[in-house]
């Protein structure tokens, strides 16, 4: 997953009202369908090794990983569903790298400060096809939080010409610490994530975009920072890269900006302040960036793992269980010396889940509707599998009943709620939610509406398509503990784990919440792939019009 505020099965996620009235009855008597705890617990053991290598995109693990999954697939009774009849689809990328050690330097009031690549700065391969980045004393200027956004009568740039400069902004949006502008309070809007402001960044023209990083507003430490920006990247392959990029992107750590604003003759916390009113104007920086690194880009194939269990009577018709399969390959050694970012959690759990119900369903009898399982590449380079499904999908959106995506959706014990991602209004929550209640689970809205967790995972490409779409959380208040030691332990796992080379399979674990999480994710999909139902978006959501207007296309 990309930078979100902390392992997702152990998030709070999703500050959201249900949706109206119930789309079916409660009293239908709950399904316990038949899971199998430690064959889970052993596909994660398998794809989280050391000998998987992290599971990066267009490695030597990408071909071992997708064969594994393809093989389970088959094993469960499913179909292959992707490209010319196989179990794969083609998910052409970007993909760059930096060659060697990249020059950095600011010249800050004058005096000269080299900078250490993801040390004070965390610089990104460029995705814009260059083949080298070259700054000569670019000036900084720092735009806020970098938003432009009419329909609030907010814009932090008030015409200035960024052309050649370097965009210095700060992480979320403007309300997280009590703005003037409608951007929800402390729950994150578009405007807050990082890949907003580089987009925005090159709409401004800019030469560069520098993100200011704290840990709070961000969700997530340093460490998250370093290891995710400074290894391979990847994006889709576009007519115009730089229309979506910048030559240079990258972050700053927080007491490199406190000097930059120092020798600017104000301090990081009044520049802040300024930032979160409408009125605020960018504020030249007494400060210029040299840079010279070289880049290698490469256009590559990688593969979303697609099979499908065809519906008996409603085959047109699809349920989409997704969860995605990469993670961050070998990067930076950590203080162990350990290169691999095995990615037990995030995300080989979710992909584990994902070929545990594809063998439920393999079992049991025929669905009304299709059932596609869907393993996605590249999430965590930008949710870049989903959005290239969504953008050429093996089945019809149109006619694409709801997706239920799993992004770690295991807890780290039993609980006694669930929530999913982000704030989101619709109906695959209210059936959720009673599905949950015939557990004695509960729904519990998200405690950090500011991580912006709705726009991190797999689920938000099939959203701003107008698909119902989900990605579970398996909630965060313990049965032993409750709340507070569940916070507890996801502070850890955010600390000490989450996209480091810790993030490995134990033994030990607790998986007393896992067949009660698979049967609920097994429940939901169930009534959707066997009712009649299509479920809709909120009437205020932004996504309900796209939605409708493919309504006409069902049977």
């Amino acid at each position: 997953m990309p930078f979100r505020s902390t392992h997702p099965s152990l998030r709070l996620l999703a500050l959201a009202a249900l949706v109206g009235t119930s789309t079916a009855a409660i009293a239908a008597p709950a399904k316990k369908p038949s899971f199998d705890v430690a064959r889970v617990s052993n596909d994660i053991k398998t794809l989280s090794s050391d000998e998987y290598e992290g599971r990066g995109p267009a490695t030597r693990a990408e071909t071992k990983t997708i064969e594994y999954i393809a093989a389970q697939f088959k094993a469960a009774g499913l179909k292959p569903a992707g490209d010319k009849g196989s179990w794969f689809q083609d998910v052409p990328l970007l993909r760059s790298d930096i060659v060697g050690t990249p020059s950095l330097a600011m010249a800050i009031g004058g005096a000269n400060k080299p900078l250490t690549q993801g040390n004070e700065i965390a610089v990104r391969a460029a995705s814009t096809g260059q083949t080298s980045v070259q700054l000569n004393a670019a000036p900084l200027v720092f735009v806020g939080y970098g938003v432009k956004a009419p329909e609030r009568n907010w814009d932090d740039f008030k015409g200035v010409d960024l052309k050649g400069k370097i965009m210095v902004v700060l992480v979320n949006d403007p309300d997280f610490e009590g703005g003037e502008g409608d951007f929800g309070g402390r729950l994150m809007t578009y405007y807050g994530r990082w890949t907003y402001k580089y987009e925005e960044a090159a709409r401004q023209g800019a030469a560069g975009v520098l993100v200011i990083h704290e840990s709070e507003p961000a969700s997530y430490g340093w460490a998250t920072v370093k290891n995710s920006n400074t290894n391979t990247m990847f994006d889709i392959v576009r007519a115009n890269p730089a229309a979506a990029h910048t030559p240079m992107e990258g972050w700053i750590q927080e007491d490199l900006a406190a000097e930059l604003f120092k020798a600017s003759g104000t301090d990081f916390e009044a520049a802040k302040a300024a930032a979160r009113k409408a009125n605020f104007r960018p504020m030249p920086l007494k400060a210029t960036m040299t840079a010279s690194y070289q880049v290698k880009p490469e256009i590559i194939t990688s593969h979303n793992v697609a099979g499908i269990l065809p519906g008996s009577r409603h085959p047109d018709e699809t349920v989409i269980y997704s969860a995605h399969w990469d993670h961050l390959g070998i990067g930076a050694p950590d203080a162990k010396g350990d290169t691999i970012y095995n990615g037990a959690l995030d995300n080989a759990s979710g992909t584990a889940a994902l070929m545990e119900l594809a063998r439920a369903y393999g079992k049991g009898p025929k669905p009304d509707r299709s059932i596609l399982f869907l393993a996605v590449t590249a999430e965590e380079k930008g949710l870049l599998g989903s959005e290239y499904y969504a953008d050429n999908p093996l089945r019809p959106l149109a006619t694409t009943v709801g997706a239920i995506n799993m992004d770690g959706p295991f807890a780290v014990e039993k609980t006694t709620d669930f929530s999913i991602s982000g704030a989101a209004k619709l109906d695959l929550l209210t059936m959720l939610t009673e599905e949950a209640a015939k557990f004695g689970r509960h729904y519990t809205p998200e405690a950090r509406p500011e991580a912006g967790s709705f726009y991190r995972s797999d689920h938000f490409p099939f959203a701003k398509r107008g698909v119902p779409a989900i990605s579970y959380d398996a909630g965060q208040e313990l049965v032993n503990g409750g709340a507070a030691r569940g916070k507890e332990l996801s502070d850890l796992y955010t600390r000490d784990r989450y996209h480091q080379p810790a993030d490995e399979y134990d033994a030990s674990w607790n998986t007393s919440s896992w067949e009660g999480d698979l049967t609920l994710l097994y429940n939901l999909g169930d009534r959707l792939a066997n009712g009649r139902v299509w479920p809709n978006w909120s009437a205020d959501s932004e996504f309900r019009a796209t939605r409708e207007e493919t309504a006409s296309q069902r049977k």
